[in-house]
């Protein structure tokens, strides 16, 4: 009998988490792509690719996102997702005049320039309390759409990273609704982060199966739980029909008070993708059911400051 496939995504890094928090935590290019190989062999298929500093600031440099993404490509075909979020630390944060702290436009623009398949779309406004900052995400209406306009002409896929109900039936629904990307609709529903960003919401059962209601016809569903809710959330997504995802970006810990290492969350997640009578997708798979490759389309440019459409 053949079992129905769950594409499990490895979060190998994160833009918020240093090695003093977990020294099992990969920052450069070859020890996050060594790593990203061995969750590949442990089951996963798709990883979400945060770049860091050599100082292990967070950064969307283009050369760097294209060193680690070509050194993960030299070892394996795991669909590769880089980040347009960046982080709250290193290159990603500043003040540029309006008197607050934020994490900088121009700086998450650049996640889309290393050749990525899909690229994270967060298409959300939210402030991230890090570090005894308050850091401001302002990403408008328009600044979403240009995210979709640059992602469709360039051929990449979003992943729309979702912090509350607002952001689907807003962003989400308008954006997929004016044509600006298509069926399936990749949804990556983060739940658990509401102590640090104000507009995210906790996970509960409840809540996440009301934020699923909320979800576009055609949507293919992920569900990121940060610390604790990581692997509850995992399972609650596989019993509505949705995909997993872990990792140490969003959970550093593999229970309370024992450090994970990225393997480890790996090995568990497709060992219960199994107890539950699915199987983990291969890459082959999982790109068959993320719509991938997406057409490259000549759209009208919306050329963010600095950015030359190619």
């Amino acid at each position: 009998m053949n079992r129905p496939r769950v594409i499990v995504t490895i979060a190998p890094t994160g833009g918020m988490a240093q090695k003093s928090q977990n020294p099992n935590l990969p920052t450069q290019p070859d020890e996050i792509a060594r790593n990203v190989y061995d969750c590949y062999n442990a089951g996963a298929s798709v990883v979400a690719v945060h770049a860091r500093r050599p100082d292990d600031g967070a950064t969307c440099d283009p050369a760097i996102y294209h060193d680690i993404n070509q050194r993960i490509r030299d070892r394996c075909d795991i669909v590769i997702n880089n980040s347009t979020g960046g982080g709250v630390h290193g290159d990603m944060i500043g003040q540029p005049g309006n008197g607050y702290w934020e994490i900088l436009w121009e700086e998450r623009l650049k996640g889309m320039e290393a050749g990525a398949e899909m690229c994270t779309l967060d298409a959300t406004t939210i402030v991230a309390s890090f570090g005894g900052r308050e850091l401001l995400m302002h990403t408008s209406p328009e600044r979403s759409r240009r995210l979709a306009v640059e992602m469709k002409r360039r051929g990449i896929k979003p992943e729309w990273e979702v912090f509350s109900p607002t952001h689907i039936v807003q962003e989400v629904a308008a954006l997929t609704a004016a044509g600006f990307d298509e069926e399936p609709f990749v949804v990556n529903l983060v739940l658990g982060a509401h102590r640090g960003f104000q507009n995210a919401m906790p996970y509960t059962p409840r809540i996440l199966q009301s934020m699923v209601d909320l979800l576009p016809t055609g949507s293919l569903l992920c569900v990121s739980g940060i610390g604790p809710a990581q692997l509850p959330a995992a399972m609650n997504s596989l019993l509505l029909g949705g995909h997993v995802r872990v990792g140490l970006e969003d959970n550093l810990y593999y229970g309370p008070g024992e450090l994970a290492t990225n393997v480890q969350l790996t090995e568990r997640v497709v060992r219960l993708v199994r107890e539950m009578g699915c199987e983990p997708a291969t890459p082959t798979e999982a790109r068959a059911m993320l719509g991938l490759p997406r057409a490259v389309t000549n759209l009208p440019a919306f050329a963010p400051a600095g950015m030359q459409p190619r």
